[in-house]
């Protein structure tokens, strides 16, 4: 039997395939960056083809990469870009209109008018979701309202909606499949979380014709077979979930309490609550974190719209650095006594604070500002919005027994010791960063047998680095910090300074130090 999964892994700014084993080890990789489209201001736009044109290609990479042969792989995982919009045409398979980004803000207007309606409270009821451009619905609407014929065709049954989930299975099967997972189907408005059903009333509030919509399936079901002249064999795609829930998936969150943070394009909090739907008084989301034979487990959710967004726009906008990578050597050379700080609001503010039209900025500039202090407030942005994001979850009642760590600036150990030590607890980061396309392999390959139970999907995960909070291990050693800085600023290699004092016996003393030492490991040797 095939001993191999493709999982197919569609983000924000590339598409991604990744082949995997039996123990979850990643043996080939295509990638493929596509373009971003910002047509006005607070718009974000997608060109669905593209997004498939790269979705395929990266398949195929993959496969070449892995030296596998179709045949020699037992099933497809597809996860995705969430919230994000595709209406195409059914005889054709083409977008009838650009792919409108979660990120995108164009309906604020509307939402605005629903909220001033009353309508929220009821909403937030049925989906666990606050009405905000970032969701499916009044993207849906806004192309059905501004596309021409495209509402009289929807209602004559011409088109079809999706996630970038639906719309690339349509393709993969050749028009055959017209399915969502649970995961993506709560992220649209238009989906009672507790019936897990689309919602008639909603659906007449937005004026969306359902006949639009996809049926919804577990995340581990049968979704049909892709064309065998794709990729040489007809094989079975048998997992579907959203990026985040993907990524909390891999990272083994499936009990009650146990979070994972992903740093991708922007920043996703997930927190499993098991089978409570809790109902968010800190303005965070309920959602669903996977369903599995029929059964939903749940989870809490705080959205940050920009984090590697951010620094992308450091690199590419205001070309500061040349590698994203380069962020960690000048974060670590910038003192402790920072005053310059950034507040990514590019495309308006996501959780806690849900306000469409906040705008980016930055304070504390003076004449020694440079580009270090920039980029260090950047990632310490990220940092911040975190901590914005735990205290409303703490306010909503609900307590963390774990928080790992993910997605491409988890790679930064700069930011990720800042957020151990803001946080005040343990930051995990996995052996295998590649979660998103890991959680939907895992789905998929626990529908076919490949893995037996979530207990052996959970035995799979590995730490690679734990983050402590520096504060606590010299608290804990018995001895007292007095400074935490860089004296030499201009030094290189830089050299980062914490100041410690102790009391009492001498022999103790240099346990404590190493122990602090230990726990500061983010600053290159």
């Amino acid at each position: 039997m095939s001993s191999y999964i493709l999982a197919i892994d569609q983000g924000t700014s590339s598409s991604r395939a990744m082949v995997f084993d039996t123990n979850g080890r990643p043996l080939g990789l295509g990638q493929q960056e596509f373009k971003q489209h910002f047509p006005a201001d607070g718009w974000v736009e997608h060109d669905a083809t593209q997004i498939w044109a790269t979705t395929l290609s990266s398949c195929r990479a993959a496969l070449q990469k892995a030296a596998l042969n179709a045949d020699e792989i037992r099933c497809i995982g597809i996860t995705n870009q969430r919230e994000t919009t595709v209406l195409w045409d059914r005889a054709s398979g083409e977008p009838i209109y650009n792919a409108i980004v979660w990120q995108d803000r164009r309906t604020s207007a509307y939402c605005k008018a629903l909220e001033d309606q009353g309508l929220a409270q009821g909403i937030q009821e049925k989906t666990g979701l606050l009405i905000d451009p970032y969701f499916s619905a009044t993207k849906i609407r806004w192309i059905l309202e501004h596309v021409k014929d495209a509402r009289v065709r929807a209602e004559a049954g011409e088109l079809a909606f999706g996630t970038i989930d639906s719309f690339l299975l349509w393709h993969l099967t050749g028009g055959r499949s017209h399915f969502t997972d649970a995961t993506n189907a709560s992220r649209t408005l238009l989906y009672n979380i507790h019936t897990q059903q689309w919602d008639q009333e909603l659906l007449r509030q937005f004026e969306i014709p359902e006949s639009l919509l996809p049926e919804v399936k577990d995340c581990a079901d049968e979704f049909g077979d892709c064309d065998a002249d794709l990729f040489g064999a007809a094989i079975p795609i048998t997992g579907m979930i959203g990026d985040q829930q993907a990524a909390a998936f891999a990272q083994g969150c499936f009990s009650r309490g146990q979070a994972k943070s992903t740093y991708g394009t922007g920043c996703f909090l997930l927190v499993n609550t098991g089978d409570e739907v809790i109902k968010s008084g800190s303005r965070l989301l309920s959602t669903v974190a996977y369903r599995l034979e029929g059964k939903t487990s749940y989870a809490i959710e705080g959205s940050i719209f920009m984090a590697g967004a951010t620094m992308q726009w450091i690199r590419d906008g205001l070309k500061l650095i040349g590698d994203a990578a380069e962020s960690e050597t000048l974060a670590a050379s910038t003192g402790d006594d920072l005053s310059v700080y950034l507040v990514p609001a590019f495309t308006g503010l996501g959780a806690p604070y849900w306000d469409a039209d906040a705008r980016g900025a930055i304070y504390g500039l003076t004449r020694d500002t440079g580009i270090k202090e920039i980029v260090t407030a950047a990632l310490l942005s990220v940092c911040y919005q975190t901590k914005d994001l735990m205290m409303a979850i703490a306010a909503d009642g609900v307590t963390l027994s774990s928080f790992r760590v993910d997605g491409g600036m988890a790679n930064n150990n700069y930011m990720l010791q800042k957020l151990a030590d803001l946080l005040n607890c343990e930051v995990h980061r996995p052996v295998v960063a590649e979660t998103t396309a890991l959680g939907a392999a895992f789905l998929a390959g626990l529908h076919t047998g490949f893995y037996p139970s979530l207990e052996a999907i959970a035995g799979q995960w590995q730490c690679e680095t734990v983050f402590t909070p520096a504060m606590d291990a010299a608290i804990e050693a018995g001895l007292s910090v007095t400074a935490l800085h860089n004296h030499f600023i201009f030094d290189d290699p830089p050299v980062y300074f914490k100041h410690i004092g102790g009391h009492g016996e001498p022999a103790p003393l240099p346990a404590g130090v190493q122990a602090v030492w230990d726990a500061l490991n983010t600053f290159p040797a």
